[in-house]
């Protein structure tokens, strides 16, 4: 066969997959301008016509006492402010919402207003994670001027960085986070002399930054300019994101992923920039900000999610359910969080419910060989959110595997029972789980361990009465116990929270061991047991850090890294020599308040 048949097909193949591609872009913009139009439908119905609401981002300068504000500071500022406001408003309209955007406080000549506040220390004794202690130096400014800032969006922009225009050179230690809601935030950022949105389209000259090394000038702007949009967002109640594929190979790099890195890079020609994700959009469609609306503000609204039901199609999955909520719903989102990146590089699927609250979610953007999270927000007409979540996997070839979803949909109502404290109806409801079924296991286990009258057994006991090849060390008695808050209790976590689940993961048994903790067991001799494997960690929906250890006869065989609210660690261990075994968790160098350590699924083996 000559060249031109197969070019034929090869230019024939591309024009047929550049069609179904063509098709599926406009299948998602017609999807997503469906949900844009029904979700401002009910924000309007709710919110109605009047909406003046004096909702305004409040900007403060903070500096060390050794050290002024920056040159030409409120101009600069200014200048960044409007832009990233201006940035916001191109992509409310993009998408469907009108010019919504963050509200600046501007003075008769247009200008920022900023408010000032100095700290109690130079510049020398400040580090890079005391964004407190700065906070604390502003608040008392806020309300000498009449603001509450704990009911206020704010925006500190502190001066701990080194910009030397001689050398050009950069480096900076500025708390750089944020958190927020409907209600409030705080977002910290640095302010810098040469950051400018003048700056933003110069590729020359070079500079070294501290951070990111060898960059333009413009590229140095790009980083700082986005992370303050970046930051905003956290302050406004945005989590991170990916967006949706198609969003992404359309538009850019999502402001609430990396955009803060690639902020208006296309002024330089390297790149696309960023955009503002048809999810991010949707939430703060509601904020007071956005809306120009403060009803139902401060009403204790919250949402509850029944009827949760997931399927597998033919890529990805489909889940559906139905929310109730005192204040309309108008929207839910998905977060489809594959393991590692942190939350970076969720992907996003949206939908509105029906009039019942009845919502499907098609969850087709699936990253192939990782464990997932999702994670489901009922967006409420007031601004606040509520949520659900839940685990799967994906294998290799993109096929969900649902079953640790399915097990946790069919412990809902056995949960329900447990948190309105019914054991009656719940030990009915675990009766009724599928005998053969994981949740059946769980459900068993959950209901045995808040048994006030459960008693564990010593193995020297349990050598006698059985002969298993598999036991779970919850269930046996440590010589020694001890944990660092509360009881010591097995197979359930003493909180709210009913589910042991870590990550991705939904476990059956294990120990509780708040930091500092140590349980040590004793093996008689001969007895036969060969490891102890499982899993340690933290529960998921904690915040804290903890360290484990396990120790056989006075030797250290495994040690896991500093692990962080639903990050786990398999471990495996040799027993087949060993008397006594230590199972310790310290802290994790920090305030150990929330050190919920725990061991997942601890099971010996001979």
């Amino acid at each position: 066969m000559n060249g031109k048949p197969s070019l034929f097909l090869a230019v024939a193949c591309f024009v047929v997959i550049g069609v179904k591609f063509a098709a599926a872009d406009e299948a998602l913009k017609a999807h997503q301008d469906g949900v844009v139009q029904q979700a401002t439908a009910i924000l309007d119905a709710y919110h109605g016509e009047e909406r003046n609401a004096e909702r305004k981002l409040r900007v403060i300068c903070w500096r060390p006492n050794d050290r002024e504000y920056p040159a030409d500071n409120t101009e600069r500022l200014t200048r960044i402010m409007k832009h990233i406001q201006a940035f916001y408003a191109d992509e409310m309209e993009r998408l469907g919402f009108g010019r919504r955007s963050i509200a600046l406080d501007l003075d008769e000549e247009e200008q920022l207003v900023i408010y000032h506040a100095v700290g109690s220390a130079p510049y020398d004794d400040y580090k890079k994670p005391e964004g407190d202690r700065v906070k604390d130096d502003c608040w008392p400014v806020f309300k000498e001027a009449g603001l509450d800032p704990d009911r206020e969006t704010v925006l500190i922009f502190t001066n701990l960085s080194d910009w030397d225009p001689d050398k050009l050179t950069f480096f900076h230690k500025s708390p750089y986070y944020a958190s927020g809601s409907n209600r409030r935030g705080v977002a910290w950022q640095l302010a810098s002399p040469e950051l400018d949105t003048k700056n933003l389209p110069l590729k020359k000259p070079m500079i070294r930054d501290g951070e990111y090394g060898r960059i333009s000038l413009g590229k140095h702007n790009s980083i700082f300019i986005g992370g303050i949009a970046h930051e905003l967002g956290h302050g406004l109640g945005l989590p991170h994101c990916w967006g949706h594929e198609q969003e992404v190979a359309a538009h850019g790099t999502a402001l609430m992923g990396s955009g803060n890195r690639t902020y208006f890079d296309e002024l330089r020609g390297e790149g696309e920039g960023s955009f503002l994700a048809l999810s991010s959009a949707l939430r703060l469609a509601s904020h007071p900000q956005f809306s120009g609306s403060v009803k139902g503000l401060n009403l204790p609204a919250s949402a509850t999610f029944s009827e949760m039901n997931a399927r597998n199609e033919a890529r990805g999955f489909e889940l559906s359910g139905k929310v109730t909520s005192p204040v309309p719903v108008y929207a839910v989102l998905g977060y489809l969080d594959p393991e590692g990146g942190g939350d970076y590089n969720s992907r996003t699927v949206c939908a509105v419910p029906d009039p019942d609250g009845n919502f499907t979610l098609n969850c087709d953007q699936m990253v192939n060989g990782r464990p997932a999270e999702i994670r489901v927000f009922a967006l409420l007409a007031n601004g606040a959110v509520s949520r659900w979540q839940s685990s799967y996997e994906v294998n290799a070839k993109g096929a969900a595997d649902l079953s640790m979803m399915q097990a946790t949909l069919e412990l809902g109502d056995f949960v329900a029972a447990l948190n309105r404290k019914d054991m009656a109806a719940a030990r009915k409801l675990a009766e009724a789980l599928p005998e053969d079924g994981r949740s059946h296991s769980v459900a068993r286990m959950i209901l045995a361990g808040r048994d006030p009258g459960r008693l564990t057994i010593s193995l020297d006991d349990y050598e006698k009465q059985a002969d298993d090849s598999m036991i779970s060390l919850s269930l046996i008695e440590p010589a020694e116990v001890k944990v660092g808050w509360g009881q010591p209790v097995y197979d359930y976590l003493p909180r709210d929270e009913v589910l042991l689940t870590s990550g991705t993961r939904l476990f059956t048994t294990g120990i509780y061991a708040h930091a500092p903790a140590r349980h040590a067991y004793e093996l008689p001799g001969g007895h036969g047991w060969k490891k102890l494997s499982g899993f340690c960690g933290l529960p998921n929906q904690r915040g804290g850090s903890v360290a484990f250890r396990i120790i056989v006869d006075g030797k250290e065989v495994f040690a896991s890294p500093v692990l962080e609210g639903g990050q786990s660690e398999h471990f495996e261990v040799d027993l087949s020599e060993a008397g006594k075994v230590e199972l310790i968790v310290d802290n994790g160098g920090d305030d150990h308040a929330v050190d919920w350590g725990y061991w997942f699924d601890p099971i010996l083996s001979r």
